[in-house]
Order: structure tokens, then C-alpha cells, then sequence
């Protein structure tokens, strides 16, 4: 049974200052590298802040990508055998989109821009995301060594590759957006988040739902701290393919969680609790010519 480790990154920003937020990340990669984390999962907007008043107030600490963030983070998970998703802002041509990078040992591998945007903070002046949603897959990681030491040699059994889906924040508010991710194979969706106060009832009940109706591990990465009278309440969980947690912050502290997740299991949608008499397959059972009302525009 192959396994893979990931880490949930739960830190607070500091407004504007990509700098200090892009020092806190690195220190935070290592630290999970060092405990053998082999996918470290940030918050949202973890390198930007999020509380921004305008686009042309936002739009200084905007990055293309690839940028000069995302390659010093590159460099990092080469020489930590890690791979890593963050959040920042991304500028392209006029526009601005808030994103999450997924950036491997090889650079960055994809970016996902967030479709659906709340009015609040920042995402009152992104461009909502262009792109399909994608699942992209992990090789195993290149290390044998043993934790903080990571060696060149592959070894002779590499760990099965992980499906990733990446969602941002209210993205998780919509079923249709991590039920895209699943038809597409992912493994673990991870949803980097800027809940305020009044998320709580997204963390305790809605999270756990979209990983047990799916039947595949989700990890939900919130930042803690304060920023322009928003109060950011953490609450960070990883969670299995029944919705139960693996790994959970119940509190508003930064903190780093960790949770071993076997691919495997996410991909075996059939659970027979009474063999004949009490089966579930969260896959074949859909009936998706019924669901013509869900893609209609109003």
C-alpha cells in the first residue's frame, strides 16, 4: 500500500509584504520537508495578503507566473524533494486573478485560478477564473533518505503518482466544482481558504461533506490572524474519503497538520458494508442525464 504524506500549512500573512509572507512560506516548506511531507499545502493569497481596497492597490504585489516567487519556491522543492501549492495574486496582461500554484522539485506544474468570487476583500476586483478545471498528477517522490535529507537516487519503487485537484476558498461552497475534480480522477482536492468569522459552519459541515459525497481526501488550509478588521479564524482539516478527519485545527493558532493519504482508496469508489445487502459505488450510481438543471445559467 503506497501512501503519501501531505502537510497542511496554517500561518498567519502580513498584509503587502511579499517579502516577510515568501520568508514565513520557505521556513514553513522546510519545517514539513523535515518531517517528511512530500505535498505542503499554504493558504490562500499566502503570499499577498488578502484585504486589498482596489485592484490598483492589489496589483503591485501581483506576480506573473512563472515569477520571481514561484522560482524561488521551485528551487526550494528541487533541493527538498517536495512539492508544494500556494496562494498569491497573478497578474496577466490587465487582468488579475487570485490562484493557487501547484510547484514541483521540476517548477511549477499548474495554476489554478479561482472561479467563483465572493464580494469581499480582494476578489471584488480578480478576473473570475478561465480555465477547466484539471487534476495533475505527482510522481513519487525522489527521495530514500531520511527526513530533511533528501537524496538524488530514486528509489527502486517509486510511491504511486498522486491526483491533485485544486479549488480556492468559496469554491468549496459549490458541489459542482469538486464534483468536476472527481470525475476527473482526483485523489485529494486541496482548497487553500481566507475563511473570516462567520466560516465556521464551512469548516465543521460543509467540508467533510464535499470529501464523503465525492468519496476522496480533501485538505481545507486556512490562515489565521487579522488583516484590515477581518479576523481569519484558521480551523484548517484534512479529511478522508468518509469525510472523517485525519487531521484538524480546532483554533485560530498557526500550526502545521499532517495526514498520511493512500491514493488507492480514493479511487475504489465501491464500499460494501454487507456484501449484497448494503452497497455504496459514488461514481456508477450518478445519474447524470437527470441533471440537466445544474449547468442551466439561471
Amino acid at each position: 500500500m503506497t501512501t503519501w504524506k501531505i502537510a497542511a500549512v496554517q500561518m498567519d500573512c502580513v498584509f503587502a509584504d511579499n517579502a516577510r509572507n515568501l520568508a514565513t512560506i520557505r521556513a514553513r516548506l522546510r519545517e514539513a520537508a523535515t518531517n517528511a511531507a512530500q505535498l505542503v499545502v499554504f493558504p490562500e493569497c499566502a503570499l499577498t495578503g488578502y484585504c486589498f481596497e482596489s485592484k490598483a492597490e492589489a496589483w503591485p504585489h501581483a506576480e506573473p507566473i512563472p515569477g520571481p516567487s514561484t522560482r524561488v519556491l521551485a528551487e526550494d522543492c528541487a533541493r527538498l524533494g517536495v512539492s508544494m501549492v500556494v496562494g498569491l495574486l497573478e497578474r496577466d496582461g490587465d487582468r488579475l486573478f487570485n490562484v493557487c500554484t501547484l510547484i514541483g522539485p521540476s517548477g511549477v506544474i499548474a495554476n489554478y485560478r479561482k472561479v467563483h468570487l465572493p464580494f469581499l476583500g480582494v476578489d471584488r476586483f480578480t478576473t473570475p477564473g478561465d480555465q477547466p478545471f484539471a487534476v495533475h498528477t505527482l510522481a513519487g517522490r525522489a527521495s530514500d533518505g531520511g527526513p530533511g535529507s533528501p537524496s538524488l537516487a530514486r528509489p527502486a519503487n517509486p510511491p504511486e503518482g498522486l491526483r491533485v485537484g485544486m479549488n480556492i476558498c468559496y469554491d468549496g461552497s459549490f458541489p459542482e466544482a469538486a464534483r468536476s475534480l472527481m470525475l476527473l480522477g482526483a485523489d485529494l482536492i486541496v482548497l487553500p481558504t481566507n475563511w473570516p468569522t462567520g466560516a465556521i459552519s464551512t469548516a465543521k459541515m460543509l467540508i467533510p461533506a464535499r470529501a464523503l459525497e465525492n468519496h476522496l481526501y480533501y485538505a481545507a488550509v486556512n490562515r489565521v490572524g487579522t488583516e484590515r478588521g477581518f479576523r481569519f479564524i484558521g480551523m484548517s482539516r484534512i479529511l478522508n474519503c468518509t469525510g472523517e478527519f485525519l487531521a484538524v485545527s480546532e483554533d485560530d493558532q498557526p500550526t502545521i497538520l499532517y495526514a498520511d493519504i493512500d491514493p488507492a482508496k480514493a479511487r475504489d469508489k465501491h464500499r460494501v458494508f454487507m456484501q449484497g445487502k448494503y452497497e455504496l459505488h459514488r461514481l456508477r450510481d450518478r445519474r447524470p442525464e437527470l441533471y440537466g438543471p445544474i449547468i442551466q445559467s439561471k
